[in-house]
Parts: structure tokens; sequence; C-alpha cells
């Protein structure tokens, strides 16, 4: 193995010119923008960022693809270095320094980060831990901005030098684009930040700082260089241990990389079928359909098992995978109500499913789907998969399907996991937007044919026109209660009995309007149909709290119809 150092602008542009490319064993671009932030804030500091591994192939290598990030070039050689270990850092020093958008999850956005030429001389510590399969996080501060007053923020922020993008702090004149930096000169940016000219006390100290953070662009990696004669195989299996030991990739992503070195073009097989999926609403990583698989082969759901397969098994369960978990999206959709991906709380279900469906041969009786409808609609509202060690609770629920075992079998499992199935009141305290009871009132609400309180649109997950789209509307408005019980926090406020599922246009038409002064131009039907009693003067502020919990009787109600479980909460 050779060694060598380069500089950040020498690797930016060997991959602009197709020079550095990922294998196809790579998984995809998923850092979030709070993750470019710290590495941004790491090398201004100066600490240490790693080492880049790359392998320089002997001959030509299918399968490989340029890194997630826009390049002007076509690849100059037919033989790149294949970059085995950097990808997220690299990707995100070349989308900032080039000002280019990054392909994240098949969605191109930009990456804006901002940069403090105010900052503290003792910048403040910042250690978070990241999720990087998590839906996108942003700054901890820009999750609070709602909430916090100019003053506020400008004082939180201004601890810091870097910043995830928002709109509030990018108009004051000591913030500035990372990328602009960059690609403007010092006269336009110190122009922007408001320097009149050399004299200006904080013209020198703005330009070292400018100076620090294009110095970046001469950060030195060492980049490690696996010897032409290794094959694939051997560089995969490389690839798997490095990233084994150091935790950074899910085992998702080590098994797939174990399946294209075995199965060479599989990638791209994954990726226009996840293509198909997400055109049909289901947003979902190649995790899934490769779960489906080993399942299928093996009837439980660890990849640690994929490095035993064959080629051939690996294509036959490619086949039958894609079958099955059509099928379970199907009935997902068709028959429980579950519109995209968004209204589950875990993908497992899709697995379980796909696996259920698949052992019956996809022939059920009525009894059967009832049943498996039942306890799937019941799993997805408990969160049955996204508690503690979701991958042994779905190899129980796996090994009950393998041994002949229905609905009842795998219904009697959640029970010993929740102790009821239903839901009373209190079940629903302290509970998000994002938990399964919010989810699956959603889908209640939508199947007993509630509507929005103005177009008369049924409440669905897909509108194609913008004002249409369902939004979650805060019954008592926030502003409105702010204003009129300051006592209250926002946690109170933003209970999921204080929210009502409405269109666009008509949250946007009640806007900050109290209850009283809204609730007259809507049919007290449509708002019932969703729980919504303002009768007994509820429509009253000071009622608020009388007005939720009578509200959380309805929801839970509403739950255990939908359910059926009125007879085990």
């Amino acid at each position: 193995m050779s060694k060598t150092d380069m500089k950040v602008w020498e690797l930016v542009a060997k991959i602009d010119q197709g020079e550095l490319q990922l294998p196809e064993m790579q998984r995809r671009y998923v850092w979030t923008k709070t993750q470019v932030r710290d590495l941004l804030d790491s090398l201004y500091r100066g600490y240490p960022s790693g080492v880049i591994l790359a392998w320089q192939p002997s001959t030509a290598i299918t399968g490989t693809h340029s890194l997630a990030v826009d390049t002007d070039h076509a690849p100059v050689t037919t033989k790149p270095l294949l970059l085995l270990d950097g990808q997220q850092r690299l990707t995100s020093l070349t989308a900032v320094l080039k000002g280019q958008k990054v392909t994240v999850r098949n969605r191109v956005k930009p990456i804006d980060i901002l940069f403090n030429l105010d900052h503290p001389d003792q910048l403040e510590v910042v250690t978070e831990a990241a999720d990087s399969g998590a839906d996108e996080p942003e700054d901890d501060l820009n999750d609070v901005t709602d909430d916090l007053g100019h003053d506020e923020l400008s004082r939180r922020a201004n601890r810091r030098a870097f910043i995830v993008y928002t709109k509030r702090l990018a108009a004051l004149p000591n913030w500035v684009c990372v990328t602009d930096v960059f690609t403007q000169s010092d006269t336009e940016i110190l122009k922007q930040a408001g320097v009149t000219g050399w004299d200006d006390p904080k013209y020198e100290r703005y330009l070292q700082r400018l100076a620090t953070l294009r110095a970046i662009r001469d950060y030195e990696y060492r980049v490690d260089i696996l010897e032409e004669d290794k094959s694939y195989e051997e560089v995969t299996e490389i690839f798997v241990r490095v990233n084994s030991l150091g935790a950074k990739l899910r085992s998702a992503d080590l098994a797939m990389a174990q399946v294209t070195a075995k199965w060479p073009g599989s990638l791209q097989l994954f990726d226009d079928y996840l293509g198909e999926l997400s055109k049909r609403g289901f947003e979902l990583d190649y995790a899934v359909p490769l779960r489906v698989m080993v399942a299928l082969l093996t009837n439980q759901s660890h990849f640690h098992v994929v490095a035993g397969f064959t080629a051939d098994q690996l294509k036959w369960a490619w086949a039958k995978a894609q079958h099955a978990t059509n099928h379970a999206i199907d009935f997902l959709q068709k028959n429980c109500g579950i519109a995209n991906s968004n209204q589950l709380t875990s993908p497992f279900l899709i697995v379980a499913t796909a696996a259920w469906a698949h052992s019956r041969d996809y022939v059920l009786s009525g009894e059967e789907e009832r049943s498996y409808r039942r306890w799937l609609l019941i799993a997805n509202a408990k969160g049955r998969y996204s508690r503690g060690s979701t991958e042994t609770i779905l190899d129980q629920d796996l090994a009950v399907i393998r041994d002949g075992g229905g609905p009842t079998e795998l219904t009697s499992r959640l029970r010993q996991q929740f102790g009821k199935l239903g839901f009373s009141a209190d079940d629903l305290i302290g509970r998000s937007t994002l938990s399964g009871v919010f989810k699956t009132l959603f889908i209640a609400f939508a199947s007993g044919g509630a509507r929005d309180w103005q177009t008369k649109l049924n409440i669905a997950a897909n509108y194609a026109d913008k004002a249409n789209r369902i939004e979650y509307h805060h019954i008592f408005p926030k502003a409105y209660m702010k204003a009129l019980r300051p006592e209250l926090g926002s946690r109170e406020i933003d209970d999921i009995a204080n929210l009502a599922f409405i269109g666009a246009k008509t949250n946007k038409v009640i806007s900050d309007k109290a209850p009283h002064d809204y609730a007259q131009s809507f049919e007290s039907t449509d708002l019932l149909a969703q729980a919504v009693d303002f009768s007994e003067g509820l429509d009253q502020g000071d009622q608020f709290e009388v007005f939720r919990d009578r509200r959380r009787l309805a929801l839970a109600k509403t739950l255990n119809n939908f359910l059926h479980t009125e007879d085990d909460v």
C-alpha cells in the first residue's frame, strides 16, 4: 500500500475531472448539513480529519460512478482512482468549495453553511451525535428559531464560527455563505459585511479570518492507496473490515458492498427499483429490499449472512423480493390506507408483510386478510419496530411466519410487548407528530371520510395542488395562545390533541385566528369528523385545557374504533 499527501483542492480537482470516482460497493452520499458544518468547523480549527483510502485497479472496473456532486467534465480516464473511505468528507468539501448541489436520497439540494466573521477568538465547543440514517436533522438553533427572538438567536449563534443557513442570520452583515468565501473576492465579501475601508477596525480581523477559512483548500489529507494487483473481492473485504472497525457504515451498507462484489451491476438494479417505489410514495433505501431478500432466503433479518450467499442465490432472492415488496406496499396502500412511507413508524412492517405474503403464496382467506390488517395497523400505531432491539423483534415475527403462525400469534406478541392493544386518553399524553398514534389518527380520519373544512376535499396524503396538500393545524393557534396564555409552553400547545388535518390554503385562511372567530366559517360536521367539538364554550382560550382533555378522550375512542381494540384498553 502506497501513501501520499494530497491537498483538498487537488482531491476536488480529481473529482471534478472524473479521476476520482466511487466503486459500486460504496453507499450514496448521506451526510446532513449539520455534519458538513462540523467538518468545516474542525478544518477551520486545524483539527485532524482522518485518512482517505483509495484503490487504483489495474484494469477498468464496471459499475463505477461519480460522487453525488455536479461536475462539468466527463471522466478523463477509464481507470479512475476509486474512493473507499472519505466519500462523505470529499463530496461535502467539493460542494462547498465549488458552490455545487449534492444528490441526497434522490433529491438534489444545496449545502448552505454560514460563516461568522465576528466569531469569538475562543470558539464554543460543539459536539453532537448525528445519525446519518435519519431524516435530515438541521442545526440545533434552526430547530428553535421560531421560539427565539431576533436578539437571542443572534447572541447564541454568534458564539460559533459556522451554522447551517437560516434567512434570519444570512441577513446580518457578519454572516457570509461559506461558498461565497471560496468563489468571491475579499472586496465583495467585505463590502457585503459593511466594511467601509482599510481603516475600518474590522478590516484586518475579517481579512485574517477569510484567509484562515480559505486555507481549508490547502488542508492535506493522507491518502492510502491499495495495490493494483488486489482483486475486487479482496478490496471489498478490506472496505467491509475498515468500515466495520470504525462503525462508520450501517450493516446494510456493508452487506450491500458484499452483494455488489458477488453480483456486479446489482446496485443499479436496486437504485432503479427504489426509484419506482419513490414514485408510489415510498421513499426507502436499499436496506429494505435487501432485508426482504435475506428474510426470504433465511427466515431471519440479520445482514451478517449475506457474505455466504452465492450470486445465483442473490439473483433468485432479488426476483422474489421485488414481487413480495410490491405486494406488501399494495397491501399497505389499498387495504390499510397507508399511502406513503411517512405514515409508517418503521419500514420493517414492509419486510414482515412481504415475508407473510410470500409464505402464504399470496393467497389469503377473508379472515386472514382482516386479522393481518388489524395486526399491521396496531403494530404501526404502537411502534412495534421502533423501540429497542428492532431486529430481534422482527426476527421473532419472521419465526412465527416461518413456523406457520398467523395474525393471531403475531397479535399475541404485540400484547406481550405492550400489555394492551388499545389506547386510553393517558396514552396520548406527550405523543409527538412523529408518533405512530398521530400517523394512525390521520389514517383513521381519512378512512372515516374527514374533509378539509373549506374545500370539502377528503383528507389524503397526496394532492397535486399545493394549496390542497394536508398540513396539521393548531386548533388553538400558537400565536393566539402565546399572546393569550403566555404561561403555557410550546409542548402544551403542540399537544396532538390540539392538532387537526386541513389543507394548506385553509390553514393560511385560519392563520392565528381564535377558534371562536374561525369556527363559525366552517360546518360543525366537518370539525366533528376530526373530533373537534367547540360546544359548551370550548372555543375560548381559557378553556383550552378542558378542550384538550375532552379531545384526548375522543381521539382515543377514534383510535380504538378504527383498530377494533375497544375491549383491550
